[in-house]
């Protein structure tokens, strides 16, 4: 795979022009405690005017026809927002493009109900729905609620196992509003005895490269050491596994942002989340910003202390 096939890597996605200057909006939606609050402030900081729990009958009123500002939204909306419900959220998002002619999308934070049950009992939070029920009731209650808008969701980022400078990163990379920023790749490494990365894109296994835990000295190490990642490599189908990958990923990341997405996640998992799939991410990290594309580098187990 040559280089020339790759420049328009890091080129910024064609966008429809949109009224108000350029002006984007996004609703920000989802369960309770997957990270709403967090996820306006991070945006708050990228540039865009934040605001919370607005009623939705007001929400197209934030911005008018004619009014010269170029304004960039980020609008939190839950449960608890007054006039709540599927279908005015829908409604609200339709006005404020027809009226305004926003750029708007919907985000929707999702979370597992077993980490959500361990956020509420740690803040000791109420949850909104769980006034006179067990927590867990009021999750899948609000669960059952909201799922229309997961299926109707522009963008997806799952909380479960990210912390909060990844999902900061992730909100970056899809909501940053330098359109030259392009395309985003975060590759991360895991541990497939920790289940998969949720927000992940492409999944690549390792597990079936040699392992560098059964030789002695090289079992304390992790695949960001030299020693580590020089037997991998020696491994006679490592060679072409990565000609395959390259291959794979040469034509589909131009490809995703000439879509317009703006982050892309690849993990690869081996067994502990040490070697195998640390070396691999390394490599394909490396070799994606050789071909002047953005990267993010994460490896989950070693970030989390994992064994």
């Amino acid at each position: 795979m040559t280089n020339r096939h790759l420049p328009k890597l890091g080129s910024p996605p064609t966008a429809p022009a949109v009224a108000s200057g350029g002006s984007r909006a996004v609703i920000i939606t989802g369960m309770s405690g997957a990270g709403k609050t967090m996820a306006l402030k991070a945006l708050e900081d990228l540039g865009w005017e934040a605001v919370d729990n607005l009623p939705l009958s007001l929400v197209a009123s934030l911005v008018r026809p004619g009014d010269g500002v170029a304004r960039h939204l980020a609008i939190g909306v839950d449960i608890r927002t007054r006039d709540f419900g599927v279908e005015p959220v829908i409604a609200a998002i339709d006005r404020m493009v027809s009226e305004s002619g926003l750029d708007v999308q919907l985000l929707f934070l999702d979370c597992s109900d077993d980490v959500l049950c361990r956020r509420f009992t740690e803040t000791r939070r109420r949850h909104p729905l769980a006034t006179d029920r067990p927590l867990i009731d009021g999750i899948r209650h609000e669960r059952a609620l909201v799922s229309p808008l997961l299926a109707r969701a522009d963008v997806v980022i799952d909380t479960t196992d990210q912390p909060p400078a990844e999902l900061k990163q992730a909100l970056a990379g899809h909501f940053g509003l330098d359109r030259d920023r392009g395309l985003v790749v975060f590759v991360t490494s895991f541990a497939y005895r920790n289940g998969l990365p949720r927000q992940a894109d492409l999944v690549l296994d390792a597990r079936f490269l040699a392992n560098p835990h059964y030789v002695p000295e090289l079992k304390p190490l992790t695949g960001k050491d030299p020693a580590v990642a020089e037997y991998i490599a020696a491994d006679p189908d490592f060679a072409n596994f990565m000609t395959s990958v390259k291959q794979l990923l040469g034509p589909l990341l131009p490809r995703f942002a000439a879509e317009g997405k703006s982050y892309l996640t690849i993990a690869i998992g081996c067994t502990g989340g040490r070697h195998r799939s640390v070396a691999i991410a390394e490599r394909i990290a490396s070799w994606v910003r050789d071909q002047g594309g953005r990267v993010e580098l994460r490896h989950r187990e070693l970030d989390e202390g994992g064994s």
